[in-house]
């Protein structure tokens, strides 16, 4: 019997930058229904490994591939049933919220018809009703989060790749994406989400792997005791066996 196609598969991703920093030689997985969360401090490469699980950054080794298509084939269809968010959320200073709203649904495939429908569903599930026609330039930086997280996850997309998705977030916030990443992974979709809350990803991830310095290092139990201490013994012991730059 052949195994399962995973959301995402990734195979000995390496991209180095000048200094030593970037991506050297991570494998990852994301069954469908599994919210994999990663954890690192500040530089150890979260970011650019989501950069190239996204093709905005080219690999020098390795593979990437989302539900089964190699990401240099991957055709337009694909990438419209993937839902991410890197670093700032995408959002025309322009425009009001749901406007930004409808034009990610038909950039992510939604005809025009149905975009408003999308958007509309999206503003009540992160209780945007209020700064629906508010222009983003006047939003403030946590309802700006929340738009494009709404963007991100408002078209049902297969994968969802989220870097600090809390950042920015009031309390309410974290507790309505929480609930929609959830209900995601429930109906199948495979979710990728970084961050430096352990209490926060722990509360919702399968499981939990810690990077450092560009690699990946080990694995924390979502449901273990203190993963604070666990998680900066773990970078202490890889940091003490790493030979220095």
């Amino acid at each position: 019997m052949s195994a399962p196609v995973q959301r995402l598969d990734v195979r000995g991703i390496v991209r180095e930058f000048s200094g030593g920093a970037g991506v050297h030689g991570i494998d990852l997985a994301i069954a469908p229904g599994e919210i994999h969360a990663i954890v690192g401090l500040n530089g150890a490469g979260k970011t650019t490994l989501m950069r190239l699980v996204l093709g905005m950054l080219r690999p020098e080794a390795g593979t990437v591939s989302i539900d089964g298509v190699h990401l240099h084939d991957a055709p337009a269809a694909l990438w419209a049933g993937v839902g991410q968010l890197v670093e700032h959320p995408l959002a025309y200073a322009e425009l009001d919220g749901r406007s930004n709203l409808v034009v990610a649904a038909r950039l992510h495939g939604i005809g025009r018809r149905h975009a408003g429908e999308v958007a509309d569903r999206a503003i009540a599930e992160f209780d945007l009703a209020r700064y629906a026609e508010v222009r983003a330039s006047r939003l403030s930086l946590g309802n700006l989060q929340r738009v494009g997280l709404a963007a991100a996850l408002q078209h049902e997309p297969r994968l969802v790749v989220l870097d600090e998705p809390t950042n920015a977030l009031d309390p309410a916030g974290v507790i309505l994406l929480r609930e929609a990443l959830l209900r995601r992974a429930a109906a199948g979709a495979g979710i990728l989400v970084s961050s430096h809350h352990l209490d926060e990803v722990a509360r919702i991830a399968d499981r939990i792997t810690v990077i450092n310095a560009g690699r990946a290092i080990g694995a924390l139990d979502p449901a273990g005791i203190d993963l604070e201490r666990a998680f900066f013994a773990m970078l202490h012991a890889d940091d003490l066996e790493r030979p220095a730059a």
